[in-house]
């Protein structure tokens, strides 16, 4: 099967890759090109996400067909993180939503690029020759006499401003790629992008989606991101964080910061923050959060179970459920035991949660070193264990995930995407 001699990068974004064989390899992410004065950009390479996640640089050269809502492959993909190089643009992340201006009779005509045109010229290599544009205001006389919000395709080389990086650019069209993508996928994505695009980005994420992103990154991008937003949504940002990873955040920022920060808070929310930052992060109460899920004796197995369903309930917090003595917000009154998810699953509805406790599992103090924090874990093969104080009150929980995060090397997040060579 040969390749069509074009295509328009856009329809690329999320098509599967396939090897010749018809098994599965990725999906499309981006088109790579590089940009050459006096000559169209060149199309490189397809970047494409295969399983682990992991994102790709596959030539076009590897490249057989881009057609019938499939990609086709040589089958032979290195295996290796793509790294974006200082000379190459990735048009769907960099390109797409770009301010232009496009050569009329006239004058120019302003307008945002929606898609690129692609062709293979005689000798085989791919070339950008045409720019799909919405235009953004209206020319009175002239071939180009255009409503606002018209589109249009035009040649290449009647576009002028695509490969500059002055103007702002909107980045709906992009965060639509990533819709489904997991936080720590997007995370890899944008942390990736050259620094203005990554403002325009951020800036474009809501706070949730930005919260659960930051969430994904060590410390020293937290703080650079963190420092880049409004000191009042910065606030918002760290009250939609859990407050465990709020903590951690506001600890790696400078003492004025991490005040000022708290202070634009909701106190509510701004509270807790306080408790876990007085914690040494190295002891039970630096590793826990402070919102695990809470019930009194008296609730039932249909409420408990109503609770730990709940969207927002992460899932390693959702494996348990902890029964304490009113108030039912920490610190709580007295703790009285815990009941895992699976044991819900096998007493009536109707039961009360008190009448099956799990008392076999000692809490932890809050100031419990992390060794014996993991010892605890291990040992009873839990993926949650309670805080207490001396008042024997529920502080918060730690879960398995916040363990590894402390125990794992630092730059563990940068490795995740490597392979070694066999």
């Amino acid at each position: 099967m040969s390749a069509p001699s074009r295509f328009y990068v856009a329809r690329l974004a999320s098509l599967n890759v396939f090897d010749p064989l018809g098994d599965q390899v990725g999906r499309v992410r981006d088109v790579v090109v590089t940009f050459s004065t006096g000559r169209r950009p060149r199309v490189i390479g397809l970047v494409v996400e295969v399983p682990g996640p992991r994102r790709v640089f596959v030539p076009m050269t590897r490249v057989t067909s881009v057609e019938g809502g499939q990609v086709i492959t040589t089958g032979l993909v290195n295996m290796r993180r793509f790294e974006q190089r200082a000379n190459e643009t990735l048009v769907l992340a960099e390109l797409l939503e770009r301010q232009v201006t496009v050569k009329g009779d006239d004058g120019p005509v302003e307008a945002t690029v929606e898609d690129i045109g692609v062709e293979q010229a005689t000798n085989r290599d791919w070339m950008v020759t045409r720019v799909f544009v919405r235009s953004g205001r209206k020319a009175t006389r002239g071939l180009l006499t255009r409503r606002r919000g018209e589109t249009f395709t035009v040649p290449f080389e009647d576009v002028a401003g695509l490969h500059s990086t002055d103007a702002d650019q909107s980045a709906v069209r992009f965060l639509e790629q990533f819709e489904d993508a997991k936080p720590a996928d997007l995370a890899e994505v944008v942390t990736d992008l050259a620094p203005k695009r990554r403002a325009e980005v951020i800036a474009a994420l809501d706070d949730e989606r930005l919260a659960d992103m930051l969430q994904e990154l060590d410390e020293d991008d937290q703080s650079e991101i963190i420092e880049t937003l409004k000191q009042s949504r910065a606030a918002d940002v760290l009250e939609a964080m859990d407050p465990d990873d709020a903590a951690d955040l506001l600890s790696a920022l400078t003492p004025e910061r991490a005040e000022t920060l708290l202070q634009l808070m909701q106190p509510d929310d701004a509270e807790p923050l306080r408790r876990l930052l007085s914690y040494d992060e190295n002891t039970a109460g630096g590793l826990m959060t402070t919102e695990p899920v809470i019930l009194g004796p008296e609730s039932s197995v249909a409420e408990a179970l109503a609770v730990v369903r709940r969207e927002e309930v992460g899932a390693a917090l959702a494996s348990t459920v902890y029964i304490c003595r009113p108030p039912h917000e920490t610190p709580t009154g007295k703790y009285l035991g815990m009941i895992h998810i699976q044991r819900l699953l096998r007493e009536p509805p109707h039961a009360s949660v008190g009448s099956f406790l799990d008392t076999g599992v000692e809490p932890l103090r809050v100031d419990a070193p992390l060794g014996q924090v993991t010892r605890t874990l291990a040992t009873y093969n839990l993926i949650s264990v309670p805080v207490v104080d001396e008042q024997q009150r529920l502080l918060g929980a730690i879960t398995v995930d916040d363990v590894l995060d402390h125990i794992l090397p630092e730059d563990w997040r940068d490795d995740r995407y490597e392979v070694t060579d066999e």
